[in-house]
């Protein structure tokens, strides 16, 4: 294909003297016995381009840039923009409602970029910007994408693309491909709140918590670390216009996938910023409500349904269904982003030490006498029935068998993941040199896979909500204990049902004072039961966050139900008025 391009071509080579020329991905020409790149690039004439009354009826807009032939200005907010739509539309690709782009993430959006004074705005943050065109507050209304027909978020908002009135020296930098990068610094990153990558992650959480959808942060933290959602390399989805390199590359590319605390902050940073209104509530059929979140992190880690009428109790007890303590109110004295799915996984924890103690000794005393009891019944039922009481060491073996795998299987995944973006960002002077390199590396790779008979990459696995998979079907990482029972759990006592095990032990339930306090659980892990360490490992896989940040969690919820007096033995008994005795 090659040759029908270079026919015309036969100039010697600056660097070997040979006439061998191909054609690279961008067009340009190349030497093929010693890869030298030069500035020559292929013609392609379009014949369809030439009719019999032609004519010139527009004139030729000016959005190419000297020296940079083939792309046009665009504003690194732009550049934001793009990021969040490919966002955006990944995620409704995995199930999120469609209006989840067009009537959240762009409000969103829109309404940020007001607040920090980049756009919508007769006040722009930057000095060199003329606002002369820039519309007023009372214009967004108009620029809503609900009164227009286009479905997508629109490619550059329109008051930056009027407004930008960067000096020439700015248009003719070649510093980046971007007008404003090299305004972008560190500085004004933060004090300005000017937008970064992980920010792009926090907005799309904050519009899916908006929009009450099943997607928790945990949840977009693992579609992020698996490629479901563009965030590493994403500049590769940029337009071809986009001309990208330079100090672009310090804002756009990462190699590393930001900690959910990172998130969850910049989250409530955001919500501050843009002066959210209280987000809607949190009710008893919403999916981010601790009750059903608690059900499926049952489901995933193997426990039985029967838990879930101890876990309803400890969320009335603690008062952590109400609307008030679950509704976002970025608006209020001092606003809290609930930890949605850690919350509800310390409330899991938390049951479980209510009915086994997790102290090493108690859970493995009350896992005999389940065992005894299941050998009693399979004695006097004819045919040997199969165990129906909870033991909590056979989940603990077939769980923990099934961890060591899952987590053996994520860190080859993690190992085989190619970090490198496919598009170099490059400077100029050493581009040819890199390219070079790069077409001899992948030469090499190539010929290695054919001479070792290597398989090819794998695709990385559909999406999924759950780790594991219980059940007794192929591929399942172990029996399903769902069904099994709690009754030797409880017994009856004056009328009512109480628990078999009557203590439960805390750490120190003291508040720390938030600006002097630090994390604690280093130095008390050594001294914690060794059965709530690996609770805490088992729940932090799961969410893909830290032991500490679980374990803080488990200590609120312990705080709040412990603050509250237990009920009496005769609380379903109304209580009798003593009588006073009358005056002689």
């Amino acid at each position: 294909m090659d040759e029908e391009f270079t026919d015309g071509y036969s100039e010697p080579c600056g660097q070997c003297g040979s006439v061998c020329w191909g054609i690279t991905d961008t067009d340009q020409f190349f030497c093929k016995n010693c890869h030298n790149v030069i500035e020559k690039t292929k013609e392609v004439v379009d014949s369809s381009a030439y009719t019999v009354n032609n004519r010139i009826t527009k004139v030729p807009s000016s959005r190419k840039r000297n020296g940079r032939e083939g792309g046009r200005e665009w504003m690194v907010c732009e550049g934001f923009q793009v990021v969040l739509k490919c966002q955006a539309e990944a995620l409704i690709g995995l199930g999120v409602r469609p209006e989840f782009k067009n009537h959240v993430l762009w409000n969103f959006w829109m309404r940020y970029l007001q607040k920090t004074r980049q756009a919508y705005t007769q006040n722009p943050v930057n000095i060199n910007r003329d606002p002369g065109d820039l519309p007023s507050n009372s214009d967004l209304e108009s620029l809503a994408p609900k009164e227009s027909t286009d479905d997508s978020i629109p490619s550059r908002p329109s008051s930056v693309v009027e407004g930008s009135g960067y000096s020439s020296d700015a248009r003719l930098s070649v510093c980046s491909g971007s007008l404003d990068a090299e305004y972008y610094s560190a500085k004004e990153r933060k004090g300005c709140h000017l937008m970064t990558m992980p920010r792009t992650l926090a907005m799309c959480h904050i519009a899916l918590i908006w929009l009450q959808e099943a997607i928790t942060l945990s949840d977009l933290l693992r579609l992020v670390s698996q490629r479901h959602v563009p965030y590493v390399n994403v500049h590769e989805h940029f337009p071809e216009q986009m001309r990208f390199f330079g100090k672009d590359g310090k804002l756009f590319r990462v190699e590393s996938i930001p900690s959910y605390s990172e998130v969850h902050r910049e989250a409530l940073q955001l919500a501050k910023v843009m002066e959210l209104p209280a987000f809607p509530p949190v009710t008893r059929d919403c999916i981010l409500h601790p009750a059903l979140l608690c059900s499926r992190y049952m489901i995933d880690a193997n426990l039985p349904n029967d838990l879930h009428m101890l876990v309803r109790e400890v969320i009335k007890r603690t008062a952590m269904g109400k609307d008030l303590f679950l509704t976002f109110n970025p608006t209020g004295s001092n606003p809290k982003l609930p930890y949605y799915d850690i919350q509800a996984a310390a409330i899991l924890i938390v049951t479980l030490k209510l009915l086994f103690k997790l102290d090493d000794q108690t859970e493995w005393m009350l896992s005999r006498n389940a065992d005894e009891k299941d050998q009693a019944k399979k004695k006097t039922t004819a045919g040997g029935k199969i165990s129906k009481m909870f033991s909590l060491r056979r989940w603990y073996m077939s769980v923990q068998s099934a961890l060591e795998r899952v987590r053996e299987v994520e860190r080859r995944a993690l190992t085989r993941q190619v970090w490198k973006p496919k598009k170099a960002v490059l400077p100029l002077k050493q581009k040819s040199l890199v390219l070079k390199r790069r077409r001899l590396a992948e030469q090499l790779q190539d010929s290695f896979q054919t001479f070792t008979d290597s398989p090819p990459q794998q695709q990385p696995p559909p999406p999924s909500s759950f780790l594991f998979l219980w059940g007794a079907g192929d591929g399942a990482d172990g029996p399903s204990l769902h069904h099994k029972r709690l009754d030797f759990l409880l017994r009856k006592k004056d009328g009512a049902r109480r628990l078999v095990n009557r203590k439960y032990w805390h750490p120190a339930l003291r508040v720390c004072h938030p600006r002097q306090c630090r994390d604690h659980f280093s130095e008390m892990e050594p001294s914690l039961p060794r059965m709530y360490v690996w609770m805490l490992e088992l729940f932090s896989f799961l969410l893909g966050v830290r032991q500490a940040q679980v374990h803080r969690e488990v200590v609120e919820v312990e705080r709040r139900l412990l603050s509250r007096p237990l009920p009496r033995a005769d609380a379903h008994e109304p209580r009798r008025k003593r009588r006073k005795a009358s005056p002689q």
